[in-house]
């Protein structure tokens, strides 16, 4: 008896997880923009959007899509952020299936499934569960990315840019074989949004800076109490950039930055987060403590390249 119960919970699961690459499977296409095997995307949105791995996007045109029912369609490359690692398609194709989405909290311990669709045989899954869902992290290249989910999920070839999906089918967010080191990431799909808003509108995820060098320090007690000001940590300049953002409007070696447009800024990675989005090319108030006392300077914010 007890055989036979457990033959038929065995039987439903593995009847649920078919049935959520189904469901998935339907958004998952295959991205044919590279010499050798193709790779895998999502259809974000009904209006053609699809997002996938910027580093399996090799060239800027030429690009094309295969669709879960067989049509193959030309897709425009609308930008891309290799700090991510994401690139934005687009395709004009009617009757599409964008990727359900999932509200629920994902935990480590949660089954999953690597979804991808590298050919046009269907869809490819592996099946494994979170093991780490981790917070804001930084890549080498300046990505910052709001956070990271690690599954013991095999990365087959193809894979990147394809999703990871819950049991249930829904999306969870997008596989990379080079975020992080050994067996790469996931990026969460509330983290997608942030980027593909930003690749729509400049082609880029647009990263500002001062042209300064700096480091976290402690502001004295005495020092803060006589500037009117009740921070206990900035960052101290300690280089300045000739001809440089912050050279150009004042900013100086040894001044201490507390805040910019009077967010406060405690750390190095703080302060490039502060900088980057529509705030480039922009002014922004940068306050600074200097020979004691507090001052506002207005820093036109460069682009870094």
């Amino acid at each position: 008896m007890s055989d036979t119960i457990h033959q038929s919970v065995l039987g439903r699961l593995s009847n649920d997880l078919a049935e959520a690459v189904e469901r998935a499977g339907a958004a998952t296409v295959t991205v044919n923009a590279r010499k050798r095997m193709p790779a895998t995307g999502i259809i974000w949105s009904t209006d053609g959007l699809i997002v996938t791995a910027n580093h399996v996007v090799e060239r800027d045109d030429d690009i094309t899509v295969g669709l879960a029912d067989g049509r193959t369609v030309e897709a425009q490359l609308i930008g891309r952020d290799p700090g991510t690692d994401l690139a934005l398609l687009k395709i004009e194709a009617s009757d599409l299936t964008s990727a359900p989405r999932t509200d629920a909290e994902v935990k480590p311990g949660h089954l999953v499934l690597a979804i991808g669709r590298p050919g046009p045989s269907g869809p490819m899954a592996s099946f494994g569960v979170i093991s780490v869902v981790g917070g804001p992290w930084r890549r080498r290249r300046g990505g910052a990315i709001e956070g990271f989910i690690r599954a013991d999920v095999a990365m087959l070839p193809g894979f990147s840019g394809g999703p990871l999906v819950s049991a249930e089918g829904q999306i969870i967010g997008l596989n990379s074989s080079h975020l992080g080191r050994g067996g790469g990431m996931t990026i969460p799909a509330t983290a997608i949004d942030g980027i593909i808003s930003s690749l729509q509108t400049h082609g880029k995820v647009r990263r500002g800076f001062l042209g300064i060098g700096a480091q976290a320090v402690t502001i004295p007690a005495a020092l803060a109490k006589g500037a009117g000001i009740d921070q206990e940590q900035g960052l101290v300049i300690v280089g300045v950039e000739p001809d440089g953002p912050g050279e150009r409007d004042g900013l100086y070696l040894g001044d201490v930055i507390i805040a910019v447009n009077g967010n406060p800024v405690t750390s190095v990675e703080g302060l490039q987060d502060s900088l980057s989005g529509d705030l480039v090319g922009q002014p922004a108030e940068i306050s600074v403590l200097r020979g004691g006392a507090l001052q506002r300077l207005q820093v036109t914010v460069g682009e870094r390249g």
